[in-house]
């Protein structure tokens, strides 16, 4: 798991079977002291998180298919909460 910011959000209108109906978020990884980690990532969101909030995210790629309910999905980040503060 790792810290987020939530930059934008994605729409796209020809997508994998696994990604429809999903909310899809831009969110920048970042270290513990708040520096960027690497590139901006798309990201399943469930819980209703939004751009500039800070948010837990999750690479475990079985759990993002499970939230999606396709066994095929290419997806692999997931949002997991949303941080306070």
């Amino acid at each position: 798991m790792q810290i987020g910011a939530v930059v934008g959000h994605a729409t796209a209108t020809v997508k994998h079977k696994g990604f429809i109906g999903a909310k899809l978020l831009v969110v920048q990884p970042l270290r513990e002291n708040g520096e960027l980690d690497g590139d901006p990532i798309l990201a399943i969101d469930q819980i209703g998180s939004g751009p500039g909030m800070r948010v837990i995210i999750s690479s475990d790629g079985k759990a993002a298919r499970q939230a999606v309910s396709s066994k095929d999905s290419p997806v692999r980040w997931l949002v997991v909460g949303v941080v306070d503060g």
